[in-house]
């Protein structure tokens, strides 16, 4: 059963941003560049899921602009799934707005993929599912 992984935060700065969230006692545990998406991220654990801040590099970058467009904010809703290639074949068969039908890799080598707002009731939903492991 899916589970929300995360939610994305657009930030304009990462250094200032998780100031608040430490001051609550959570804790950046990993930050990393996504290149092909022009952002930095971190993430910070909060329970069973996770707080990812946002920060763009450039600012025609898809945070760029939703930052430049509505400003700092909830960005995205994430999902986990088992299988993403299921997912993704699910709702490409439903008519689901994808914002692209290619899975790509991103933080943490997470698979993922991006279904339209105007497919989940206006929220930006992610699909995720965790990087296969050589263990």
């Amino acid at each position: 059963m899916p589970e929300i992984d995360h939610i994305g935060i657009a930030v304009k700065s990462i250094a200032q941003a998780r100031k608040l969230y430490e001051s609550l006692g959570l804790e950046v545990v990993h930050e990393e560049t996504i290149e092909q998406e022009h952002v930095r991220t971190a993430m910070i654990p909060a329970g069973d899921a996770r707080i990812e801040l946002l920060e763009p590099t450039t600012a025609d970058s898809p945070v760029g602009r939703f930052l430049l467009k509505r400003g700092e904010g909830l960005h995205h809703i994430a999902l986990s799934v088992e299988s993403i290639s299921a997912a993704l074949e699910t709702l490409k068969a439903q008519g689901a707005r994808l914002i692209s039908e290619d899975i790509q890799i991103g933080a943490g080598g997470h698979l993922y993929f991006f279904v339209h707002p105007s497919s989940a009731g206006g929220v930006l939903l992610e699909i995720c599912e965790d990087p296969i492991s050589d263990v």
